[in-house]
């Protein structure tokens, strides 16, 4: 080797110095929005959360219950709407039950029940 030539060890370390200088912006660029885009998608509106979407489910679930619930306690008490807020609870309450005919009744649906019954 002759003594104007680098080393392979300098001429290595001058390529990936040269490198990093270009690609330095880019790997910033990419670090930024690998950290910033969740946050401001989320906030946006673009992502939906997991506690979100279990309520929407949650509520529609609830909401068919209480249609089939008001279904069934109008055939037996046509005028529902006439009951006073007590009564429609109560008979809100005997069909929200699930299994229908059961003991477990969930406030949710026999809530819903109840308000539709006063329409």
């Amino acid at each position: 080797m002759s003594a104007g030539t680098p080393s392979a060890f300098s001429r290595f370390s001058t390529d990936v110095s040269q490198r990093w200088t270009k690609g330095k912006p880019l790997l910033l660029a990419l670090g930024i929005g690998l950290v910033a885009g969740p946050i401001i998608s989320g906030m946006v509106g673009f992502q939906m959360r997991t506690s979100t979407a279990q309520t929407l489910a949650h509520n529609g679930v609830v909401e068919q219950q209480a249609i089939y619930c008001a279904d069934r306690a109008l055939v037996e008490t046509p005028d529902a709407a006439r009951l006073d807020w007590s009564a429609r609870n109560t008979l809100s309450r005997r069909f929200a039950t699930n299994p229908p005919g059961g003991l477990n009744i969930d406030p949710d649906v026999a809530r819903a029940c109840a308000d539709r019954l006063a329409r």
